[in-house]
């Protein structure tokens, strides 16, 4: 048995032994649980490797080592004849002692402790690190696993051991001849885990998790990482030129970001990073799984939902705080007090830039608004204190491109748009051009319009009524324009109540279909003769549901439409004065078909008597 424990003695024969843990195949176990991100081993291997090369290099700097440093670099090698690969560095290495204690103690004492734990447990798949078995990760697809070692300490030829382990907890512990401090590790690959000798796998994962390791990475004569990334260098130093470089990087296909934000922080944690601001569609395209998760410059996650805020899950770069745990769940990260209060930070800054921008160059924020507009109602709507800092630089743009604060726009229509009982009106459209005849009809009477036409809308105004006094939105189809700000009462109506008792029942029977509510209103007498309305209540429910998905009770209930006759208009008189039953139903035939096709609402079968009536009218 491995019994010496004196610090100063060394192997000079081979040694065995038996892991002292109570679960006799240990590994197995890890691998069951590990297995659906098995390819995480040449992270954690790499990783060891970067930390060992680092701790060297911090020894060095206060004198603690002797030599040369030399050129501190990681090699992985691939032989596909032999089935094998080896991650190599000139980093610390380890003595005898120091390979029985960090092996086989510390390690797997964290094995049997993560067994114990999570052996009947969903959410084992990824806590190896967090109970130290980073480099038992290599189990997951290596038959047997070889260190060789050599400690920088050691003054002589005995220094190195191999360490020897075939996945149970017997182990050899040998003299070994390597003259060069560091360590390899050799992996012979498992039957199952064969697509670990392709050379294009191994590549794509280094380029995956160690693109940006601070020492540099060969695979071949390729070195495969930078050591020193954009967000590693002091804002100062880089140039806009360089941000942009950094993001074709990350993003080899995407269109140039709008800005970005440089993240450095020392207190109360360690944070660095770059986020950039991708043009948003208006239709709401999410690309998530785009900002990277790193920890002291090793890839984490790119799956961020539940760590940051999710509207910042709609921003692209890169993230990396020592203070985020390397090995952990999504679950275990989303409860850690540091990432907590890491996302509380970044929501700060991401506030912080844009009412910078605002401030600094209203004219320039206003070009970029479009392209953002999606980003900043995500976060008022998902985040408060997001959306109280928002609120000062969230814009609003009306039909003749003008832009507006909550402020300055409530200014510019209190006058024309209060209405009796004091409501401010802010009156709005989704589509420029299908609803241009009820726009037109409101600018003429002095109103103004915003446009509202992204996926978020209908939320956003309705998150807005209930933060503003006072406050009514509504689309100006939602109603004839003059009950849109009802000030005064109806302008008086050419029919008698008689009269309009009599016309609305013959309106009815030639309008059999089941959307229409018909309404009589008098209104001007230029006004169109039909007018189809989209009561508010209802259309902007149904909105809000397809937001959501569309698989509500909202989402399923038929649209709802008023069909608004105008009894001012000389048509009214014209169906009440005929007895012709044919006549009256081609006007009114006709007339809701015009009304329809403002609103292209008419189609099919529909459309085509339309064409066909109207031939037949012109003769």
């Amino acid at each position: 048995m491995f019994e010496k424990r004196c610090a100063n003695y060394k192997l000079t024969i081979m040694q065995s032994g038996k892991i002292n843990v109570n679960t006799e195949n240990i590994f197995p176990i890890i691998k069951k649980f590990l297995y659906s991100d098995h390819e995480i081993f040449l992270r954690e291997l790499v990783s060891n490797a970067t930390d060992a090369s680092q701790k060297l290099k911090t020894l060095a700097s206060v004198g603690e080592m002797k030599g040369e440093l030399g050129e501190l670099r990681i090699d992985i090698k691939l032989d596909k004849e032999n089935e094998t690969i080896t991650v190599s560095d000139r980093g610390i290495g380890m003595t005898a002692e120091e390979v029985e204690k960090y092996i086989n103690q510390i390690a797997f004492s964290g094995a049997e402790e993560f067994v114990e734990k999570y052996k009947d447990s969903k959410d084992a798949s990824a806590i190896i690190g967090h109970f130290g078995l980073g480099f038992y990760s290599s189990f997951m697809v290596a038959r047997e696993v070889e260190i060789l070692t050599r400690s920088f300490k050691a003054e002589n030829a005995d220094g190195a051991v191999r360490w020897k382990c075939d996945g149970s907890p017997e182990f050899t512990l040998t003299p070994d001849s390597r003259e060069d401090r560091g360590t390899d590790i050799i992996l012979h690959i498992a039957d199952d885990s064969e697509e670990f000798l392709e050379e294009a796998r191994i590549k794509t994962l280094l380029k995956k998790y160690c693109s940006f390791l601070p020492v540099p990475v060969f695979f071949g004569e390729e070195q495969i990482n930078q050591t020193e990334p954009a967000w590693t260098r002091k804002p100062a130093e880089l140039t806009d030129e360089d941000y942009q470089k950094f993001y074709k990087e990350l993003y080899p296909f995407s269109e140039d970001p709008l800005f970005h934000i440089h993240l450095n922080v020392d207190y109360p944690f360690n944070l660095t990073g770059i986020l950039y601001f991708p043009k948003l569609k208006k239709n709401f395209e999410v690309q998530k799984n785009k900002i990277q998760l790193y920890s002291n410059q090793v890839f984490v996650t790119d799956s961020v939902e539940g760590i940051v805020p999710d509207f910042l899950t709609l921003l692209h770069g890169v993230l990396d705080s020592p203070d985020i745990p390397l090995n952990v769940s999504r679950s275990y990260l989303q409860s850690d007090s540091n990432v907590k209060k890491i996302s509380s930070h970044i929501t700060k800054k991401v506030a912080d830039k844009l009412e910078e921008l605002f401030k600094n160059n209203r004219e320039d924020f206003e070009k970029k608004w479009d392209d953002i507009r999606v980003f900043i109602q995500y976060g008022m709507l998902s985040d408060e204190k997001f959306s109280e800092r928002a609120m000062k630089f969230n814009l609003f743009r009306n039909t003749e491109g003008k832009y507006f604060t909550k402020e300055e726009y409530a200014e510019h229509i209190k006058t024309a748009q209060t209405d009796k009982d004091e409501n401010l009106i802010w009156l709005y459209c989704t589509n420029t051009d299908e609803q241009h005849s009820f726009i037109s009809a409101a600018k003429e009477r002095g109103y103004d319009i915003l446009v509202l036409d992204n996926v978020l809308d209908a939320h956003f105004i309705n998150m807005l009524e209930s933060k503003l006094e006072k406050t009514r939105f509504v689309r100006v189809d939602s109603d004839t324009v003059d009950k849109l700000i009802a000030r005064e009462e109806d302008q008086p109506s050419k029919l008698s109540e008689e009269e309009q008792n009599k016309l609305k029942p013959i309106v009815e029977k030639y309008i059999p279909d089941s959307r229409f509510s018909v309404r009589l209103e008098s209104l001007s007498e230029t006004d169109a003769p039909v007018l189809i309305t989209r009561p508010e209540f209802m259309r902007r429910m149904k909105d809000m549901s397809m937001v959501n998905g569309g698989n509500d009770f909202m989402s399923s209930m038929p649209e709802t439409l008023n069909l608004v006759v105008n009894t001012n208009h000389p048509l009214a008189g014209k169906v009440l004065g005929t007895d012709d039953e044919k006549v009256q139903e081609e006007l009114i035939n006709q007339a809701t078909d015009l009304a329809l096709l403002s609103q292209n609402l008419l189609k099919g079968e529909a459309l085509t008597r339309f064409v066909k009536r109207s031939y037949e009218l012109m003769k």
